[in-house]
């Protein structure tokens, strides 16, 4: 077991702990960056995916896993950022400023949304947000003259500079560099006040608001952080699609951001990474088991939101820390053993808001 002796105050917002992290993560960034050299031409686009669910799994930490505010409309968050950059591609705008105004429009619209939910919490928040996801999702279909409605839009192809980046590997390095960005902001925010301030919303508003916190700018701009990211993924999941349609952005689309943070790990960064692996393989793992099982089960209609829905319900009962948990208390088990015990991987049991007040 590997015992951290901290002599300073410096050592609690490092973001390398110890030496073996360097190690590890070096080797997992030489083993990513290798990739193209190894991978198939359709798994290097597999990853590609799930580095861009990454930085959308991101975004939607930032609100549910760190400030504890739930929401069913990210795929709303989205969709701005895919549209927006792609209508500014398509007047010529370039690429980097493209993605960017995409991030700052997504931004906005996140800050504007949350204005009115800081009076919400649990079940009236998730509703709120699914009824904005709506709403966007009714304004892609009517606003034909800039979404061009079930007609779709075409995404340019990504150039910048005369380079091609829509090559599978240029495509690939592109998100790869974007996610790698994006978790050493989210990394630096975490460790900031405002980052400590989330957490301390999350675990209970009251205690935080008597420590000093201002409950409505931190959740307002919690919301507006959140939809950043989320649109600066949304700006590289255009380019994956190559063509819009409203069609793309649906609740099942929420469904799977929010299940890809719940089976990854809630408060983890590392649960991030987890579950974006998790749901952009799990797709083609139904694929191959329709393909497998009887032709009454392969046509079930609606077969794989039912499969989201059961895994998330199982991991919610089960494993309510996702499966960086699971690996959390695994590894506590072998360096503890043969000196474990037992009751350390009972589950235990957690206490509503309103319970830690008593």
């Amino acid at each position: 077991m590997r015992y951290i002796r901290k002599t300073n105050y410096k050592q609690d917002i490092k973001l390398i702990q110890h030496s073996g992290q360097i190690f590890w993560y070096g080797l997992l960034l030489l083993v990513v960056f290798s990739g193209p050299l190894w991978l198939d031409r359709y798994f290097i686009g597999e990853f590609a995916l799930v580095f861009i669910y990454a930085i959308a799994g991101l975004g939607l930490m930032i609100l549910v896993g760190y400030t504890g505010l739930v929401s069913l409309g990210h795929a709303a968050f989205l969709a701005i950022g895919a549209y927006t950059h792609a209508y500014l591609l398509n007047l010529g705008v370039p690429l980097p400023v493209a993605m960017f105004a995409a991030t700052l429009f997504s931004a906005i619209i996140g800050g504007l949304v949350g204005i009115p939910t800081l009076r919400m919490t649990g079940i009236y928040l998730a509703v709120a947000t699914l009824a904005f996801a709506v709403i966007v999702e009714q304004v892609l279909v009517h606003w034909q003259s800039v979404t061009g409605g079930f007609r779709g839009m075409v995404v340019p192809k990504a150039e910048f500079f005369g380079l091609d980046l829509s090559s599978p590997i240029a495509f690939y390095f592109l998100c790869l560099a974007m996610l790698l960005g994006s978790m050493i902001l989210v990394m630096n925010l975490l460790r900031s006040p405002f980052g400590r301030a989330m957490t301390a919303v999350r675990d209970s508003e009251t205690s935080a608001e008597s420590m000093g916190v201002h409950l409505a700018h931190t959740k307002t701009l919690a919301f507006a952080l959140s939809a950043a990211f989320t649109g600066l993924a949304g700006a590289l999941f255009a380019h994956r699609l190559s063509y819009l349609s409203p069609d793309a952005f649906t609740l099942i689309t929420s469904i799977q951001l929010l299940l890809m943070v719940v089976v990854g790990g809630l408060g983890s960064l590392h649960g991030v990474i987890f579950g974006a692996i998790f749901i952009g393989l799990l797709p083609q793992g139904i694929a191959i088991f329709r393909d497998a099982a009887p032709v009454a089960v392969a046509q079930i209609p609606g077969l794989e939101p039912a499969i989201f829905g059961a895994i998330l319900i199982l991991f919610l009962i089960y494993e309510p820390l996702g499966i960086y948990g699971r690996w959390c208390k695994i590894r506590l088990f072998f360096e503890e053993f043969p000196l474990y015990r037992k009751s350390t991987y009972k589950r235990q049991k957690s206490f509503l808001r309103t319970e830690r007040l008593h």
